[in-house]
């Protein structure tokens, strides 16, 4: 089969979808098709060789969408190689840090561990609060999270970098 690659993302305001295509075109640099999809308009993900899910991250939670794609395809999902990657934390420093220690969804945990993903990773988001409604400015505020943006897209592509190798590696074998 033809390593192809689907990658499938939440988002609310834009930035966790410019992560989905960062990948995306690292993919596609590293000779690897990819198909990718807001989480609410994602296919089956049972005919491609690998998949990657994201979302951005909003008091510790996924995005509703993408969340509800990791649930309804469990089954499928634990049959292949996953990725999955989160978006968020703002500000300098390492993320994980910055969240004191929370790396994924504790509601998504038991979902994640019966998919058994390749790898889990947490990245830096991008926070412009001119774009926010009343709310969301409100809790940027009350949690004083830094605006600004502060994805370090030297990580997120050899991130990408290394499911291209992995899933070559595995289709090859």
């Amino acid at each position: 089969m033809k390593t192809k690659i689907l990658i499938v993302y939440g988002t609310r305001y834009g930035a966790t979808g410019e992560i989905a295509e960062r990948i995306s075109e690292t993919l596609l640099e590293r000779e690897v098709d990819v198909d990718l999809f807001e989480a609410g308009r994602a296919p089956d993900p049972a005919p491609y060789s690998a998949v990657v899910i994201g979302s951005a991250v909003y008091i510790g939670r996924w995005r509703r969408d993408a969340a509800r794609f990791l649930k309804s395809n469990e089954n499928a999902l634990s049959e292949k190689p996953v990725f999955l990657f989160s978006s968020g934390p703002t500000g300098e420093g390492e993320p994980v840090k910055l969240t004191r220690g929370w790396s994924f969804p504790g509601k998504l945990k038991s979902v994640a561990d019966r998919i058994a993903p390749r790898d889990i990773a947490l990245f830096h988001g991008a926070i412009d609060t001119d774009n926010l409604n009343f709310l969301s400015k409100w809790m940027i505020n009350k949690v004083e999270a830094p605006s600004g943006d502060y994805r370090d897209w030297k990580i997120i592509e050899s991130w990408a970098s290394g499911i291209a190798d992995e899933v070559k590696r595995a289709d090859s074998a």
